[in-house]
């Protein structure tokens, strides 16, 4: 196949996850026990109202019970070292050690390198090199666990993650951010927009941290919003 394009599905998300959640909420701040509160929940604009409050609030640990999983594929080797990073966040991914690559390998490549026709040619004339000498590999008998020695951090993965709505919102607040690559960028955009198709209500809270902070606080700022020096200032 050659060049791909990132994919993301959202496979898995609580039917009932308004009602999960006005439960957490409500458990805090009612005499009633846990189950009364789910069994007896009000209509949907009543339990948003007070979802809105308590996560607005900042009392995220309410929305931890709720577990998302998404199917992502067509996503660079350079993408899932990133995404290790996150520590709430389960993986399963494509095994370059089980899965033998057959003849082009997938691969993504950078936008500002397929921005220039010529250094995209020498791109993909670099990658056809890689699946040959591979293919040379594996059919003299090296184990693809070895033969995957020589695949860059540009060759295509796949994988199922998993991870709770809180994670989800600080996934967002971070990688949303103009200063992330910009393919790790795209898939939490994807990501997003799946849940907010499902859930309109958290629009507000999948954005860039400034939008949440109302500052920007990274060491360099791209200009959208005022630094926290600045706010700070301004105050003073």
């Amino acid at each position: 196949m050659g060049a791909v394009e990132i994919k993301v599905d959202l496979i898995h998300k609580p039917q009932n996850l308004l009602d999960v959640i006005y439960t957490a909420c409500k458990t805090c701040y009612s005499a009633k026990l846990p189950k009364e509160i789910f069994d007896e929940a009000p209509d949907d604009e009543k339990k948003l109202s007070l979802i809105s409050k308590v996560v607005s609030s900042g009392h995220y640990s309410t929305i931890e019970h709720i577990q998302l999983t998404f199917a992502v594929s067509n996503v660079s080797r350079a993408l899932t070292h990133q995404l290790v990073r996150h520590r709430h966040m389960s993986f399963s991914q494509k095994s370059q050690r089980y899965v033998k690559e057959k003849g082009e390998i997938d691969y993504v490549i950078p936008q500002k390198i397929a921005a220039n026709p010529e250094l995209n040619k020498k791109f993909e004339d670099f990658m056809a090199l890689v699946a040959k000498q591979y293919q040379e590999f594996t059919e003299a008998g090296i184990p693809a666990e070895d033969a995957r020695a020589i695949l860059p951090n540009a060759t295509a993965s796949s994988l199922t993650v998993s991870l709770n709505l809180r994670e989800l919102i600080h996934f967002a607040n971070l990688r949303l951010c103009t200063r992330a690559q910009l393919e790790i960028r795209t898939l939490a955009k994807l990501m997003c927009k799946a849940v907010i198709a499902e859930e309109p209500w958290l629009a507000v809270h999948l954005v860039p941290k400034c939008e949440r902070l109302g500052y920007c606080d990274e060491d360099k700022c791209c200009g959208r919003m005022k630094t926290k020096e600045e706010v700070l200032a301004g105050k003073a």
